[in-house]
């Protein structure tokens, strides 16, 4: 059996050198790829000597504010599990998304998280962690689906490209299914109990339940205090993105560009990706979306890397630094919660 301190060793010396290699490998060649990247960078530095380096400073501030959101988000759902401190989720999350950011969607992110919890609540955790992700996701597929059909009441009016070739009868049929959807997902969310009841119907399925059954007995309550979660970090998105735009004169419609990222969040959620890869997808989206209201390309691209860099590969850099100096929970004697 492998010891704890092999583990940690493993963690320390070889595991986390690796990733935090591999990140930095993996995002000077995605960013080497970019074209005017250069320009890009220039316009940034230049934001930052004008009367809008107050709003770069704010998006920074605010990507704290967007992973302490998910950490509490994190630390609510385990509280029928295990209890653990804010600062020790901060770095759970963060450590999470340095696992994340080489898997599709990010579904590797539990991977670090598990690091920080005791051996006994690990595996359990799991499916506490896909709940919260579960909650984002359908808080994305909510407010994007209303920001398609406000696109469909408007979008005959925009000036839209002509390779779209958008068909009015398309719109209105995506936006009915999304909304299905939605409503499922809702009332999934809230009725997670039947996906257990389905699973013990399943042959063969002993093994999981154990997994499952911490889910089952979530409180609403807990549930409901999630989707708030989730519902304010998905406005911090929204104004970090907002306040990148206008810093790179894309845009001063503070509501039209607010229904632009909401469809561009949701074809994001759509789309299979993994995130140090996807900034080519962003970039190109972006360009389509907001390329409908400004035709400055430059600023649409520079307002798309910017918060790929910040929301996502500064905190991967950060959690990935994390597993390095990480101290396993279960390396010594850990109270567990009864």
């Amino acid at each position: 059996m492998v010891s704890s301190k092999n583990i940690k060793i493993f963690l320390n010396y070889w595991l986390g050198p690796l990733i935090f290699i591999w990140l930095s490998w993996s995002i000077y060649r995605q960013l080497s790829l970019q074209p005017d990247l250069a320009t890009t960078w220039q316009q940034m530095q230049e934001t930052l000597r004008t009367e809008h380096a107050w709003k770069l400073i704010a998006v920074v501030v605010l990507m704290l504010a967007n992973w302490g959101l998910e950490a509490l988000k994190w630390r609510e759902l385990l509280l029928p599990l295990h209890r653990i401190s804010m600062v020790k989720a901060f770095k759970a999350t963060l450590a999470g998304l340095a696992f994340a950011v080489n898997t599709p969607n990010r579904i590797g992110e539990y991977g670090g998280r598990v690091l920080y919890l005791p051996e006994g609540k690990r595996l359990a955790s799991v499916s506490l962690t896909l709940i919260g992700s579960f909650s984002q996701v359908l808080v994305t597929l909510v407010i994007g689906t209303i920001s398609l059909w406000i696109w469909y009441a408007n979008y005959q009016s925009v000036d839209l490209p002509s390779h779209w070739n958008l068909q009015e009868i398309w719109v209105p049929a995506l936006g009915w299914l999304l909304s299905f959807i939605s409503g499922a997902a809702i009332l999934l969310y809230f009725r997670i109990s039947w996906v257990v009841r389905a699973a013990e119907k399943i042959p063969g399925a002993g093994k999981i339940l154990p997994v499952l059954q911490v889910v089952d007995h979530l409180p609403v309550t807990i549930l409901l205090r999630v989707l708030g979660w989730s519902v304010l970090r998905y406005g911090v998105f929204v104004i970090q993105y907002i306040l990148l735009l206008q810093s790179f004169n894309v845009t001063d419609a503070i509501g039209v560009a607010a229904w632009l990222i909401s469809l561009q969040f949701l074809i994001m959620a759509i789309i299979p990706t993994i995130a140090l890869a996807d900034i080519g997808i962003r970039g190109k989206l972006a360009l389509e979306l907001f390329g409908m209201i400004s035709a400055n390309q430059l600023g649409i691209i520079a307002a798309a890397l910017g918060i790929w860099l910040i929301n996502l590969i500064g905190p991967a850099i950060v959690g990935s630094l994390l597993i390095i100096r990480i101290k396993l929970v279960g390396s010594g004697p850990v109270k567990e919660n009864k």
